[in-house]
């Protein structure tokens, strides 16, 4: 799967989810899911690593949210960019893969 199809197929659950919840997905949605996601993704973290209270769960429970969690980050991300025309594999390619030795 590439980023492309990735980006579409996001955006049509996207969608769904905001219609569904009776909310508008406006430009500050976008940031503000992100700023969520990772504030979660912070949070799972802290559970993986034991600096952060277990709540009930077990270690793979806690290891299974931690890695759903990046996913999460990864897919808002994906919304952002697409929201804001940004094409990421030529961005990566120009600020990263362009160092490449």
């Amino acid at each position: 799967m590439d980023i492309a199809e990735l980006s579409e197929r996001l955006e049509k659950l996207s969608v769904r989810y905001g219609e569904e919840l009776g909310f508008e997905r406006d430009p500050d949605w976008f940031l503000l899911k992100l700023q969520e996601e990772m504030g979660e993704l912070t949070q799972a973290y802290l559970q993986h690593t034991g600096r952060a209270r277990a709540k009930g769960q077990s270690a793979d429970q806690i290891r299974a949210t931690f890695h759903q969690e990046f996913a999460d980050v990864f897919c808002q991300l994906l919304l952002l960019a697409r929201q804001h025309d940004v094409a990421l594999p030529r961005e990566i390619e120009h600020k990263w893969l362009a160092r490449e030795v």
